[in-house]
């Protein structure tokens, strides 16, 4: 595999090329952990916060960059808590990593890692760190489609990696099979 050549670096994203293919590349990060919380209850645990580049607010899964603070080794499950914790203010008591795979495998080598957290419990208000303004929705997942809808009718958007989840969430044996046939992402050069 060729060494990708550097057009640009900023504080967060880099501009690389490999061949004829250009993409984006994370400077501060190893990887990203995406967190699918569902309560005894049988709701999903979902985040909604303003996001820049589209401007406007988004309802997403809980997730987070993995190795972006003080410890650039950070492993991917106790990333996974942290996250959960941080912008939801939820405890897992079991977290189960089932799927990595490209964000978006156009434009970025940047590969995210799946979790089904389970066994929740509150512990915190959420909201994200110093940086974010998270809102925090616990929504039942009977009520989701209708749910989703109403948030589009209110100009939100919705992160497609929502569907995924429902789908995955609609057997939970789905989760299990994808588990035991993934493999870690390749490390990034």
């Amino acid at each position: 595999m060729s060494t990708p050549v550097r057009h640009f670096h900023g504080r967060y994203l880099a501009l690389d090329e490999r061949g004829s293919w250009e993409y984006a590349t994370r400077v501060n990060a190893h990887a990203v952990a995406v967190i699918v919380p569902v309560t005894e209850a049988n709701e999903l645990v979902l985040v909604e916060q303003f996001r820049v580049p589209v401007q406007c607010r988004t309802i997403e899964l809980p997730a987070g960059l993995v190795g972006d603070g003080a410890d650039p080794d950070e492993p991917l499950e106790p990333a996974a808590h942290r996250e959960l914790l941080e912008e939801t203010g939820f405890r897992a008591a079991t977290m189960q990593r089932f799927l990595d795979c490209p964000s978006s495998a156009g434009m970025t080598d940047e590969a995210i890692t799946f979790f089904l957290a389970t066994g929740l419990t509150r512990v915190a208000e959420g909201g994200g760190d110093e940086t974010e303004d998270i809102t925090v929705h616990v929504v039942p997942l009977e009520d989701m489609d209708e749910w989703l809808a109403a948030r589009l009718r209110q100009g939100l958007m919705l992160d497609p990696k929502l569907y995924a989840a429902l789908y995955w969430l609609g057997d939970r044996r789905r989760v299990n099979i994808i588990a035991a046939a993934s493999t870690p992402a390749p490390a990034r050069d």
